[in-house]
């Protein structure tokens, strides 16, 4: 009798990786972050990526970063996180985990803590000294939600078809 094989992803190298895939939808010329949540028996129930809302074009609208508000990026893009969330297949994310590639804005936090997310996975925290971050960071703690950066087993995961 053979063995299993040894060198298969983790749970949490699979639902972030499901969350990079799903950043490879972004149009963001800059920027693209990818989310995956997942209820607490280990099904994904939600994933979404940087972009404008349904309708708006995302040839019409924006993508600068510099200049006026109104004609950046930011007054229009939806964060992955708040799309996964929009995008749920359940009523309820009470104790759901959220995977994100980019640690979530104020914005998000407001929003993962208002459906009940209690854990958040991410990758990268590059805008950690930004108010909007730490304004999150204190948000997130206060309603209990645990903070989990993942250092992934394997640098890469390779997708051929």
């Amino acid at each position: 009798m053979s063995s299993k094989r040894n060198d298969y992803i983790t749970w949490d190298e699979y639902f972030m990786g499901i969350a990079v895939l799903s950043s490879m939808r972004s149009k963001d010329p800059n920027t693209q972050v990818g989310a995956c949540i997942v209820n607490p028996e280990k099904k994904i129930v939600g994933v979404g990526y940087n972009g404008f809302p349904i309708g708006c074009s995302d040839d019409e609208l924006p993508w600068e970063r510099e200049g006026e508000w109104i004609e950046t990026k930011y007054p229009y893009v939806c964060h992955a996180e708040l799309n996964a969330i929009l995008n749920s297949s359940l009523p309820s994310l009470k104790g759901a985990t959220l995977y994100v590639a980019l640690f979530p804005c104020n914005e998000c936090a407001k929003a993962i803590i208002q459906v009940g997310i209690k854990k958040v996975v991410y990758l990268s925290n590059k805008y950690k000294d930004t108010d909007a971050t730490r304004a999150s960071v204190k948000m997130l703690e206060a309603a209990g939600v645990e903070l989990v950066q993942l250092e992934p087993q394997k640098s890469e995961i390779v997708l051929k078809f």
